[in-house]
């Protein structure tokens, strides 16, 4: 449905010239969405597909394990929509140790992403609401460091920015001007909050979306921190037991459409179009996080079934095995440490887990080594090829 411009302009003057800044109409969308069967079906198809997965979840052995990879997998997506150039690998070796040859610039900026999204994690977790002051605590970390950190981490903008082109009078879009940020920012906050009639999380996640991206209230990592945002949304909702969901897969696959989608909600008001999109990203995502949840249990089961095979010293290899799952590039010192195993005994058991070709030495020299457990990492690093 085509309802016309969702917000008005305002001439800016910002860095010598006057420019037309977008300041977007309060959400829920006026007049309201249009249900037809088509869009409800697709609705109906995540809402389905994302409860399977919250379902799978609960067959985890161990959560928190699959959870560590799969954070670190959403950060390098998310981070190389931007631009950086890390790899999973990349993110998992600078983790452990300073690897010479890593893109250090880029691999910490992915790093400050796993941080921000853990903060914002915990913080619900202890209670917190998702609101105003928790994005900023989240934006202050991921700005903590790298190239973004002069650009007033954990502060929305008191200046003007614009997104595309080389200055404001060549920009694709131009966001609200920052004396206008404040009102938007809080008729944003209550419409996060379910204060303005809209109840289904799915589709309020997908409104907020585009609203932080049309507002876009920072200086500089306004991206990563809406698509970590969805994510925090329906953590805190409910809708998910644990932070499975993230669609920067989805909207690295399709960038042309998703710019389009956001321009065509601001400039012609077709939100049916846009949650039509995002419906389809979170069924073909949380599709895809279940086989690759069912693909890792039925490598760790057939791994686990040779190893103790292996007889009496399955105790100890199985235990190293066991970490590898959960951090699938490691040392041997954090394996001694987690296991509580002697060095000796970490290592012997590196060395037959090589031996048997389910791990493999990744750093090439004879200290400060780094394994792999290769048939995870190639199973998480689909779709983060670089």
């Amino acid at each position: 449905m085509k309802r016309g411009i969702t917000g008005r302009y305002a001439s800016h003057t910002t860095h010598g010239e006057t420019v037309r800044a977008f300041i977007p109409k309060p959400l829920p969308p006026d007049p309201p969405i249009q249900w037809t069967p088509e869009l409800l079906a697709a609705q109906q198809r995540a809402a389905l597909a994302m409860g399977r997965l919250d379902g799978v979840t609960a067959l985890l052995p161990d959560p928190a394990l699959f959870l560590y990879s799969y954070v670190r997998k959403e950060a390098v997506l998310s981070s190389q929509i931007e631009g950086t150039q890390s790899s999973l690998s990349d993110l998992l070796a600078f983790e452990n140790q300073q690897v010479p040859g890593l893109p250090v610039d880029d691999v910490g900026e992915v790093s400050s992403y796993v941080k921000a999204l853990d903060h914002g994690l915990r913080r619900l977790e202890e209670g917190f609401p998702l609101c105003l002051r928790l994005i900023r605590e989240i934006h202050e970390v991921l700005l903590a460091t790298g190239r973004g950190s002069a650009k007033q981490p954990g502060e929305f903008r008191t200046s003007q920015n614009w997104i595309g082109g080389s200055r404001p009078g060549n920009a694709m879009f131009v966001p609200p001007p920052a004396e206008e940020l404040p009102d938007c920012l809080q008729a944003w906050e209550r419409f996060l909050h379910g204060e303005t009639g809209v109840t289904d999380p799915l589709t309020r996640a997908a409104l907020a979306h585009v609203q932080f991206e049309t507002m876009h209230p920072f200086l500089d990592g306004n991206g990563r921190v809406g698509r970590l945002l969805i994510t925090l949304f329906l953590g805190a909702e409910g809708v998910l037991r644990e932070p499975l969901l993230y669609l920067s897969l989805f909207f690295k696959q399709h960038r042309t459409t998703y710019y389009d989608l956001l321009q065509a909600v601001r400039a012609q008001g077709d939100w049916e179009a846009w949650l039509d999109f995002f419906f389809q990203g979170v069924a073909e995502t949380s599709e895809s996080a279940m086989v690759t949840a069912q693909r890792l249990l039925a490598l760790f089961a057939a791994d686990r079934e040779r190893i103790q095979a292996t007889g009496r010293s399955a105790g100890s290899l199985l235990q190293v095995h066991h970490q590898l799952q959960g951090r699938p590039i490691s040392s041997a010192a954090y394996l001694g440490t987690v296991t509580k195993l002697s060095p000796a005994t970490v290592n012997k058991a590196l060395q037959s887990l090589v031996a048997m070709g389910i791990v493999r030495e990744v750093t090439g020299g004879q200290r400060n080594r780094l394994f792999a457990y290769s048939q995870v990492l190639q199973v998480l690093s689909e779709g983060t090829e670089l």
